[in-house]
């Protein structure tokens, strides 16, 4: 009995592993057909993210990122690459994430609100030569919405980077602003599609500062 109990446990393992096997494969697919989809209509906004940017870093501005959770995660790693290096050695450049001062995040939020914790950062950082990039895969997140009225108050610009159909970010967003919404619903694919924008956004500054053949 012990025996027969140990073979129908093995092969009920065997099934699943196989089963995980199609899962993964069906990610891995998945996450490569929405990236081929959402080349054709996302590569004009990034471009011009990209322009927007360089502009406001020859001018001495930095550029600002928030978002929540993956995305604040895809804040810090952007700001990295840009103050420290992507793929070219070059100077560093000004980034900087609204995500990573706990004791700024914290007394923000216990003394006025969490919608507020990157809008104040962004009024008393922001400058009209900077840019604000604004994480969110649905578009709504209520703190970056915040975001970006403090920066149209500080006449800074916004990237905002999105999924679905953009939310109540997209409707926020004025002329010199730009969208970058991602067209699929599933937030892992949008995550995905957000953190492959972020090197295209890293390797177009590097490429317009040091020339295509640095």
């Amino acid at each position: 009995m012990l025996k027969f109990a140990a073979i129908h446990i093995l092969n009920h393992r065997n099934e699943s592993a196989v089963n995980l096997l199609a899962r993964i494969s069906q990610q891995f697919n998945d996450s490569a057909q929405t990236k081929l989809a959402a080349m054709e209509s996302l590569s004009a906004p990034i471009a011009q993210a990209v322009e927007m940017m360089v502009r406001s870093l020859l001018a001495n501005g930095k550029i600002m990122a928030c978002g929540n959770g993956g995305s604040a995660a895809d804040s810090q790693h952007f700001a990295a690459e840009l103050l420290n290096r992507f793929e070219k050695e070059r100077p560093p450049l000004a980034a900087l994430a609204l995500t990573t001062d706990t004791s700024t995040l914290t007394s923000i939020a216990n003394d006025y609100a969490y919608d507020q914790v990157f809008a104040k950062q962004v009024r008393a950082l922001g400058q009209p030569n900077d840019v604000l990039l604004a994480i969110s895969t649905s578009g709504n997140s209520p703190n970056v919405i915040e975001a970006i009225h403090a920066a149209h108050e500080r006449d800074v610009r916004v990237v905002a980077l999105t999924g679905k159909d953009g939310g109540a970010m997209g409707r926020l967003l004025k002329e010199g602003d730009v969208h970058i919404c991602v067209p699929a619903n599933r937030t892992a694919r949008i995550q995905e599609v957000h953190l492959l924008t972020l090197h295209c956004l890293c390797d177009g500054i590097d490429c317009m500062l040091l020339g295509e053949d640095a």
